[in-house]
């Protein structure tokens, strides 16, 4: 072994050294998502809803909403073209 000058105590504790050094970042990264985690379940209903708003968009639902609702009152057809209908209204 050229060149390498320590000897198995000298490896044994850098060795040691470097697993403290890695505990405490493991440590700082299980400390870091659990923060993570916490700011999002406090945030959960706002994102949750935003979620349900933008699928019911994606969804077509407000133009299926507003059809029901302007919907017009059932009286007798006359004639029909297509979607298009001519009629009596009460």
């Amino acid at each position: 072994m050229a060149g390498n000058s320590r000897n198995p105590e000298q490896v044994q504790q850098e060795i040691a050294a470097e697993r403290e050094q890695l505990a405490g970042a493991i440590d700082s990264l299980r400390s870091e998502a659990t923060d993570i985690g916490a700011k999002l379940r406090a945030k959960l209903p706002i994102v949750a809803a935003g979620a349900l708003g933008a699928g019911f968009v994606l969804a077509g639902g407000i133009g299926a909403t507003v059809r029901l609702l302007a919907r017009r009152g059932e009286g007798e057809t006359k004639a029909r073209f297509g979607r298009f209908s001519f009629g009596d209204r009460d």
